[in-house]
């Protein structure tokens, strides 16, 4: 009888302990973690560019053949003439980086870009030296650079979205110069050329990466970044004939050089991983 009732209340014990058990709130399933993908630098981009562009080494040097140098050194042509130009520049790039490592640390890339640079002077001088020329003369200068190119290569460090940079290479542009002298009489001194002229080009400079949902982001590119360069050029120099219309052989020789700086400011949209 005894062990009828013990087995009863155990029995009554297990149900109890069940139903309460029933009664639990049940354990919620851990979140699922999502990791926020860290931006790259790595991929292809491409762009566009406005700024200032100006020269910096823009002295003419003129020396005259034979005896003309006599008129050099009298002022009738002058020896030196400063032509400074300086003016907008606005064009386009393409380029691609590669980040060693994601988060920060160091990009390399190579870049291409050309603009129509807005470089052009011309420069008239009147002179009128009776002690060694009784006739008015009469200088004309004039130079100008129409677009300029470079190929590039990048190397930076990232801060994240923060990238600095240098950047140098081959540099190439649209030259043109011409001189001309005249007199009261009839001779007159001529010459002009134009031409792609080569050299080299080096800066740096600082880009950030905006959000992806930037309203500029029109292309749904993967990343928008602006930037702020500076940039150096260096076309060499070249000698011009300003040669007499009365014979060949006969004249002045004019020296110019085609360096100067862009200081612009650019957009890329950036394609490929985030």
């Amino acid at each position: 009888m005894l062990k009828n009732i013990l087995l009863a209340g155990a029995a009554i014990a297990l149900l109890g302990g069940a139903a309460s058990a029933a009664d639990l709130p049940r354990r919620a399933a851990p979140p699922v973690f999502v990791p926020v993908p860290v931006f790259t630098w790595t991929g292809f981009y491409a762009g566009f560019n406005a700024g200032y562009a100006f020269s910096e080494s823009d002295t003419l040097r003129t020396t005259g053949i034979g005896a003309l140098q006599n008129n050099v050194n009298a002022g009738l042509r002058r020896a030196n003439v400063k032509l400074s130009q300086e003016g907008f520049t606005g064009g386009g790039q393409i380029g691609y980086n590669v980040q060693f490592t994601p988060g920060s640390g160091f990009v390399i890339g190579v870049e291409a870009d050309a603009q129509y640079t807005d470089l052009q002077r011309t420069q008239t001088d009147s002179i009128f030296l009776p002690v060694f020329n009784p006739n008015r003369l009469t200088n004309t200068y004039r130079t100008e650079v129409g677009f300029i190119g470079t190929v590039r290569g990048r190397i930076g460090y990232a801060f994240d979205r923060v990238l600095v940079y240098g950047t140098g290479g081959f540099a190439y542009g649209d030259v043109t110069h011409s001189v001309g002298f005249t007199t009261g009489a009839p001779t007159t001194y001529a010459g002009s050329r134009s031409s792609m002229e080569t050299g080299y080009a080096y800066g740096g400079g600082i880009e950030y990466a905006l959000p992806t949902e930037s309203f500029l982001n029109f292309f749904k590119s993967s990343a928008v970044t602006v930037k702020a360069e500076y940039l150096r050029y260096d076309l060499g120099s070249r000698n011009l004939l300003v040669a007499s219309t009365g014979g060949p052989g006969v004249g002045y020789n004019t020296r110019f050089r085609t360096e100067g700086s862009l200081v612009r400011a650019g957009v890329n949209y950036k394609f490929g991983t985030y």
